[in-house]
């Protein structure tokens, strides 16, 4: 009887990882143009894409404000904004939280940079990052794309580990630098 009640459950997941898989294959390649966006960030303020063309872009795809994980990787971009600064780099998180949680989130921890809100998971499925069983429940999974100043993807992190990633990508940021 048991048995007879898990297999639907077991079938829907199969199907929803299948399509997630598919989503995974589906990644944007180095080089390619950055996908567009238009959301509002954690004061209300709309941003696109294109007002970062020139500077170096860590666009951080993050699963929920004020969880452990993704605060430790905002305080740690915090606590090298400047770093980030002077090399040219803008540092932008999103998540499928809405504004007023990115604007709590940012006060409580005094996140110096933008918070996008993207509820409709829009820009997070144009990126690839809505997969899996975070796909399921609604979240992006933790991802950073870090675009170059043509708009160009020049790096995608997957699986990332929140602790240490800020200063992997300023050493990427300026590694790629160097090679220009």
């Amino acid at each position: 009887m048991k048995l007879a009640k898990l297999l639907p459950c077991l079938a829907a997941m199969s199907v929803l990882l299948c399509i997630n898989s598919a989503r995974a294959a589906d990644a944007l390649d180095i080089g390619s143009a950055a996908p567009s966006f238009k959301l509002q960030d954690q004061s209300g303020q709309t941003h696109t894409l294109e007002e970062y063309k020139g500077k170096w872009l860590v666009l951080y795809f993050y699963p929920k404000d004020n969880t452990p994980g993704c605060t430790t990787q905002a305080c740690e971009f915090r606590d090298n904004i400047f770093a980030f600064r002077d090399i040219g780099a803008v540092i932008v998180g999103i998540s499928v939280d809405d504004a007023a949680s990115h604007k709590k989130f940012a006060e409580e921890h005094g996140l110096p940079f933008t918070l996008l809100a993207d509820p409709t998971k829009t820009t997070a499925s144009a990126y690839g990052v809505i997969k899996g069983l975070t796909g399921a429940i609604g979240v992006a999974q933790r991802e950073t794309y870090l675009i170059d100043p043509t708009g160009k993807i020049a790096k995608h992190y997957v699986k990332v580990d929140p602790k240490g990633h800020s200063l992997m990508v300023l050493a990427d940021i300026k590694a790629l630098q160097a090679k220009k």
